[in-house]
């Protein structure tokens, strides 16, 4: 792990983060382990936030840090070079949901995904049912990622995935929600097929449901 940059970000000093980023991508340091010690950092800065160490400045002044650092991270992620590749690769359709404009979570996300090979078509915030919608018909992308942050979204929610439900969509997409309100039982009442509160642990879980999902396909 990369303690002194996960607590450069904590600390909110951005030069010498950006330096230590530098010094880890010219010694070809694996990408997602520096991604990772950006998130660190920046849950950090949250539970700062919430002990009354931080204001809400320093929360935006994390995301714009973090935003940085990704500028300098992003062109040493897995690239996708051809178009057989792209085909093969998996696919995940991710946005946060309409009311909802939170954005730093699924930032972390996309580039975690990225950087382990995944393509990901990012759908922005606030983003309606009927967007989220068009998009999963047009994608057919395997794994559907829902961000939500605000806990009168989760309304929203439900009525996306009973619509994925409707449309046929969700027979062919595993559908994963996200975020601080995206606890068990709300993944039960809104009817995800798995959910995340934190950016921890989820490569091991998207590449778990494309494991399953190619069992499933090969049965």
């Amino acid at each position: 792990m990369l303690e002194p940059l996960s607590r450069a970000i904590a600390d909110l000093e951005l030069e010498k983060a950006a330096s230590l980023v530098n010094e880890y991508v010219d010694k070809r340091f694996n990408a997602v382990d520096i991604i990772e010690s950006c998130r660190i950092g920046v849950e950090l800065v949250g539970k700062r936030y919430q002990a009354g160490e931080y204001y809400l400045a320093d929360l935006v002044m994390s995301e714009a840090i973090f935003k940085e650092l990704m500028e300098i991270i992003e062109p040493h992620l897995v690239k996708v070079v051809d178009h057989e590749q792209q085909n093969l690769a998996p696919h995940v359709l991710i946005g946060t949901i309409q009311g909802d404009i939170h954005d730093l979570g699924k930032s972390i996300v996309i580039y975690l995904l990225r950087s382990s090979g995944f393509i990901v078509r990012d759908l922005g915030v606030d983003v309606s049912i009927e967007d989220f919608v068009k998009e999963a018909k047009s994608s057919s992308a395997p794994i559907i990622g829902i961000c939500f942050l605000l806990t009168n979204c989760v309304s929203t929610v439900k009525e996306l995935i009973d619509t994925l439900e409707k449309e046929g969509i969700r027979n062919n997409a595993t559908v994963v929600i996200g975020g601080y309100a995206a606890d068990e039982a709300t993944r039960n009442y809104v009817g995800a097929d798995y959910s995340a509160t934190t950016t921890a642990n989820v490569i091991p879980l998207f590449e778990s449901i494309i494991k399953l999902n190619e069992v499933n396909r090969d049965r």
